[in-house]
């Protein structure tokens, strides 16, 4: 593995702590800084792109929402790979397995408590609609929220903590902090996942294009960056606490930059009292900022990595 350039920084007291290691890096610190200074927020940035990374506030933990359905899909298409399911193998939810008061697009869609459809199908619930019932079953499909935990860690994504499902957090809203990541390994596990053979070719494929027909978050990524340019991504968003203090917002994703570089980027905000649409311009922002630092920046060179 290459080295890479390396920034991190902390907001302390409104202070944007930081460290340069290239006028590249310093130039998108200034960038974000503008997006986050004053947010009633904390905002976790972290951004992989050839050989540079980017990390603002991305020592803590922060609660993930259905990021971590991106993490499921991958636990959930290893064991088909083992076991030779087909995606398009059917299977049948139950009663038991249809909660009709959570959000399900796939429950709407059926309107029965008996839903019969493929693996894929399941899959691409999850992944591009959120499906929480779709998630809940394909959680005990891989033997438990532990076995997906596990899957990741041996991925060598160290910086993570699965232990709730969809269900268990619906069912005490504050258990959404046990499901946490930090920015940086979120976009160390996409960038794994889409450089290397995490995945068969099949599976790869049909999870990258799960990602990129995302129905979530157009006001998020999708929303500050032009049209014409592709993003596969996955949001997650809580419940607010009584006292109106949203517990997680976030948009983590892979952006198709010009001449056909990926960059990795994530934004987790946590604990904000800001409002849903202040929350998602901020991510549409940084997005913003990200995509124009490199482009504009495309064919100059950073400093040397240290």
């Amino acid at each position: 593995m290459k080295s890479r350039s390396l920034l991190s920084k902390a907001v302390v007291s409104s202070l944007l702590l930081f460290q340069v290691l290239s006028v590249s890096a310093s130039d998108l610190t200034s960038d974000i800084q503008e997006v986050i200074k004053g947010k009633k927020a904390q905002v976790g940035v972290a951004v992989l792109y050839k050989d540079d990374a980017f990390t603002a506030n991305s020592d803590d933990q922060y609660p993930l929402m259905s990021v971590f359905q991106f993490h499921i899909a991958l636990a959930v298409l290893k064991k088909m790979e083992k076991e030779g399911i087909p995606l398009t193998a059917v299977v049948t939810l139950g009663p038991s397995d249809i909660d009709t008061k959570t959000w399900s697009p796939m429950y709407k869609k059926y309107k029965s408590k008996k839903i019969t459809l493929s693996y894929g199908d399941l899959i691409n619930y999850m992944v591009s609609q959120s499906d929480n019932n779709a998630c809940n079953w394909l959680i005990n499909f891989v033997g438990g929220i532990q076995n997906v935990n596990d899957f990741i860690k041996n991925l060598g994504i160290d910086r993570i903590q699965l232990i709730e499902t969809e269900k268990s957090m619906e069912q005490d809203i504050r258990k959404s902090y046990n499901n946490w990541s930090t920015p940086l390994s979120v976009t160390q596990l996409l960038r794994k996942v889409y450089t290397e053979k995490v995945l068969s070719d099949e599976h790869f494929a049909f999870l990258e294009k799960a990602m990129l027909a995302s129905a979530s978050g157009k006001d998020k990524f999708r929303a500050g960056l032009p049209k014409e340019v592709e993003v596969g991504h996955k949001t997650g968003m809580s419940y607010r606490t009584p006292e109106g203090i949203r517990m997680c917002d976030a948009d983590v994703g892979v952006i198709y930059m010009p001449g056909g570089e990926k960059c990795y980027l994530a934004v987790l905000v946590k604990d904000s009292k800001e409002t849903d649409a202040a929350n998602a311009k901020i991510m549409a922002d940084i997005a913003k900022k990200v995509y124009s630092h490199y482009t504009e920046n495309a064919g100059k060179n950073s400093a040397p990595a240290k």
